[in-house]
């Protein structure tokens, strides 16, 4: 094979990697890839969902970004930082039973940009002696940021029924 045919091999083959690398990077036309981006904020939120109800608080939180710009708005109480938030959770929710089971329900994934997005819901928990479906609940608006560790909740505003 001529040089000159192995280097236009070698360019090829790079495009067809690069092609098929998944990325939330704007195209050339400045869209992004709101599948990606919903596949990712789903399964951070998934995950929180699974860690509260297996009944660790910090396990929840680790869907937050560890920073102390994360902004937590519930109850007229704004709290600064993940520390703060985490602690707010500890206070309300101290143990299992406090906690129940969470579940999301009608959400809403909309990219801001490449690496950010809103997400809409409601919340319910489910606890002992709570009737079927009339545990406490509400509504949240989330944004998230795709951070070298997944995506994670930056703001976090959380109302209740």
């Amino acid at each position: 094979m001529p040089f000159s045919s192995f280097r236009h091999v070698l360019a090829l083959l790079a495009v067809l990697a690069l092609a098929g690398c998944a990325s939330t990077a704007p195209s050339p036309s400045g869209e992004v890839d709101a599948a990606a981006i919903e596949a990712g904020v789903r399964a951070t939120l998934d995950a929180q969902v699974e860690a509260w109800n297996a009944g660790s608080v910090r396990g929840f939180m680790d869907g937050y970004a560890r920073t102390d710009t994360l902004r937590f708005l519930s109850g007229g109480t704004v709290r600064e930082g993940w520390e703060e938030a985490l602690y707010g959770y500890i206070r309300s929710y101290p143990d299992a039973a406090a906690m129940g089971q969470l579940a999301f329900s009608d959400l809403s994934v909309s990219p801001l940009a490449a690496d950010r997005a809103l997400v809409w819901g409601r919340w319910r928990l489910q606890r002992d002696g709570d009737a079927p479906g009339a545990g406490p609940g509400g509504l949240f608006t989330l944004i998230l940021a795709e951070t070298p560790d997944g995506w994670r909740v930056v703001h976090d505003h959380t109302s209740a029924e």
